[in-house]
């Protein structure tokens, strides 16, 4: 007897400025929908349908309403950069159909059409911050692509760095896809400044750290930077010599060690070949279609409503740790991490959270003054952090 199919709206930029992770992306899905497919765990299978805006952003609504219209589609997993989100958002809010989000984002927003699957701010920015005011400087450069992902995590930046008498030296933007960086990497040479935030997106930032590494090598200087968005693929991209020595947050890298993960890279790579490399959002991809799809199962249904309240608190061991949605505001909980890019591609963890923690879009819960109170000497990672939180070694 066969299962009856739901249809799925896969909605990924193939092509553009950050086709790249585009591709990552719907190749994990991908994956996750086969998985679904051939589970006996679940009585119904998936038909994907497949877009790819180009990385246009209106071209985004575009393909949702095509996908809402013609396929009658009711879930959409999708949409890499924060400008296609809050595209799609009117068209799935008005249509009464439910987003999957599994990119991270900069926070300030909470749908009820959308699961925020990626990191929130709490997961990702506060925690890079807080290490590089206690380890690293109090005064930073950014350089960052010129939408909302960057304006709303320099703000957050900029709110935690003065409350801790630092400064932003620097706020210097390109174009989401602009690869004119010399004049960006002049100044930094020019300006030594001691630590750079970076939150350019797709070839920019891969072009721009090409760039500053070799301007650095000729110069003599080492610069730290940090970046809440860079993953395993992107350092493939950026070369085996620039691609050393960045601080990252994220909630997944992929030597995370655990049985889950271990099988998760097992299963990718006889997939897509023992070189490729699992991104976080690839893998936050997955996450995604595997939520829905224990959603629909407990639902019975692949009602928007019904789906939503199955998905509300329902853990799921995924490859990144355990992982469940909050009721409150439809983000995930989520296990924060830091880690340093080495070579072969790869980060080393070097500190993570006890537990998955709440996701705190709005930073409602932000202690600044305590963030500024508790600055200590540099040093060991774990020497300032809150007990809950432990080094991995």
């Amino acid at each position: 007897m066969s299962k009856p199919s739901i249809p799925l709206g896969l909605v990924f930029s193939r092509s553009g400025p950050y086709a790249m992770m585009g591709r990552e992306m719907e190749k994990s899905a991908l994956m996750a929908v086969d998985e679904v497919n051939q589970s006996a765990e679940f009585d119904f299978t998936f038909s994907p349908h497949l877009r790819d805006p180009g990385g246009h952003v209106p071209a985004y609504h575009t393909a949702c309403d095509d996908l809402i219209r013609g396929q009658r589609v009711e879930h959409i997993v999708g949409c890499y950069t924060s400008a296609s989100r809050k595209m799609v958002i009117p068209i799935v809010e008005r249509t009464e159909r439910l987003l999957w989000h599994p990119a991270r984002y900069e926070g300030f927003e909470s749908s009820d059409n959308v699961i925020y699957v990626g990191a929130a701010p709490n997961h990702a920015v506060v925690p890079l911050v807080r290490y590089m005011l206690e380890h690293i400087s109090r005064d930073v450069f950014c350089a960052g692509s010129n939408y909302v992902w960057t304006w709303e995590t320099n703000r957050v930046l900029r709110e935690i760095v003065t409350s801790a008498g630092g400064r932003i030296l620097a706020e210097r933007l390109l174009e989401l896809g602009e690869t004119a960086v010399d004049h960006i990497v002049d100044e930094i040479l020019d300006r030594r400044p001691p630590a750079i935030f970076n939150t350019l997106v797709g070839e920019s930032s891969y072009v721009f750290m090409r760039a500053l590494h070799e301007a650095s090598v000729r110069a003599g200087l080492s610069i730290p930077m940090l970046s809440c968005s860079l993953c395993e693929p992107e350092l493939k991209m950026i070369g085996p010599a620039a691609s050393v020595g960045f601080v990252t947050s994220s909630a997944y890298f992929e030597s995370i060690e655990g049985a889950e993960n271990r099988a998760f890279v097992a299963r990718w790579k006889a997939r897509h070949g023992a070189d490729s490399l699992v991104s976080v959002d690839g893998q936050s991809t997955y996450v995604c279609v595997m939520l829905l799809a224990r959603a629909i199962r407990r639902a019975g249904s692949s009602d928007v409503a019904a789906v939503r309240r199955a998905a509300a608190n329902h853990r799921y061991d995924s490859p990144q740790g355990p992982i469940w949605v909050d009721p409150d505001n439809n983000h995930c909980f989520l296990t924060p991490r830091l880690a340093r890019s080495v070579p072969g591609y790869q980060f080393s963890i070097f500190w993570e959270a006890d537990a998955p923690e709440r996701p705190d879009p709005y930073l409602s819960n932000l202690d600044l003054a305590s963030i500024g109170a508790k600055l200590g000497k540099r040093g060991d990672p774990s020497a300032n952090w809150p007990t809950h939180l432990r080094v991995v070694k």
